[in-house]
């Protein structure tokens, strides 16, 4: 008998990751307080670094916590640090394949500053200054795009990054691009069921009824107490009484395995595909390839696949999802 699927809360590393700015602020600022007494005292370094970390781990969309943590680094002559630094920012961007290479052959205390700025203004922090790049010209948009759908966004930093530019588009009248690329973040990071409850309402706003139910579907199971699914199949049932037309009828178990079978493929960033590619020519039932999957770090792989066992009627398969959702929370 199956436990039923309790509340989750965010994990401390998802709660942490949502930006705080004040706190961020406040961080940076005893940074530059312990940085500028530094040469009196050299103790001060460390505590200077130590809060730039934190500046960072509170905001990581204000520029200027991670220019202070890069110029300390460079201070203390660490120069894998600010290597680190760098790629962690480039992880913030969704591991563009442009920002890594830059990484390659580099002396990173001579060429950090560079860098750094490099990507800061080609890919700004602020959705606002983001937006304001891309403004009205429709070239820039259909690149972006393109680009985010080659990205790695399970970071939920990330994921949050992009949710907030993705914000931007649909302001100014993109809601098509809008609806098409959130399911790129979600597949990634399939456990924001905030996120799919406004998918479902911008669906079933726009009629688009079973997509809607598709989307309730996994706030539902994100978050069971939401009853979104539940309260939109009343809705549904109500409004059709009303006007005396036929019952409407939730998507079939083909049409939700079609529609998990595609977040599934979306949930795999470009950079690992020939990883998934070389990984499937065993003979391995549904059950083993998830647990290769929760092995090697692909949870939303994973979850998709279990999804897809629970609607096809397998018994277990709740557990696994269930399982696998609290993996991703502790990520």
């Amino acid at each position: 008998m199956r436990v039923q699927m309790s509340e989750r809360s965010p994990g401390i590393t998802e709660s942490l990751q949502h930006p705080r700015r004040s706190l961020g602020n406040r961080y940076r600022s005893q940074a530059e307080k312990f940085l500028r007494i530094s040469d009196d005292d050299h103790t001060n370094l460390s505590w200077a670094e130590q809060s730039a970390r934190q500046s960072i781990l509170h905001d990581f969309t204000n520029p200027d916590n991670w220019r202070l943590l890069v110029r300390i680094k460079i201070r203390i002559r660490d120069a894998e640090g600010v290597r680190a630094v760098l790629e962690d920012l480039i992880t913030v961007l969704g591991r563009d394949p442009n920002h890594l290479s830059q990484l390659n052959g580099i002396d990173p205390l001579e060429s950090a500053v560079s860098l750094l700025e490099g990507a800061l203004k080609a890919d700004p922090l602020d959705p606002d200054e983001w937006w304001s790049i891309l403004g009205e010209d429709d070239s820039a948009i259909i690149e972006f795009s393109s680009r985010l759908k080659g990205l790695d966004v399970r970071d939920s930093r990330a994921n949050i990054l992009f949710s907030r530019r993705l914000e931007r588009l649909r302001a100014n009248g993109k809601e098509d691009l809008f609806l098409e690329l959130s399911r790129y973040l979600l597949a990634q990071r399939p456990n924001n069921h905030e996120a799919w409850g406004e998918l479902g309402r911008m669906y079933e706003r726009r009629g688009e009824y079973d997509q809607a139910w598709l989307c309730y579907d996994q706030e539902q199971t994100h978050f069971p107490s939401s009853g979104a699914r539940d309260r939109f199949k009343g809705r549904m049932e109500e409004e059709l009484a009303g006007r005396g037309g036929r019952p409407w009828k939730s998507p079939g178990v083909s049409d939700r395995v079609e529609f998990l079978d595609r977040m599934r493929l979306l949930s795999i960033p470009a950079s690992d595909k020939s990883v998934n590619e070389s990984d499937n020519g065993g003979e391995d039932g549904p059950a083993d390839e998830i647990a290769g999957l929760r092995t090697s770090g692909r949870l939303p792989e994973a979850f998709f696949l279990a999804r897809r066992m629970a609607a096809e009627g397998s018994k277990d398969a709740m557990d696994i999802v269930e399982e696998i959702l609290e993996e991703m929370e502790d990520g």
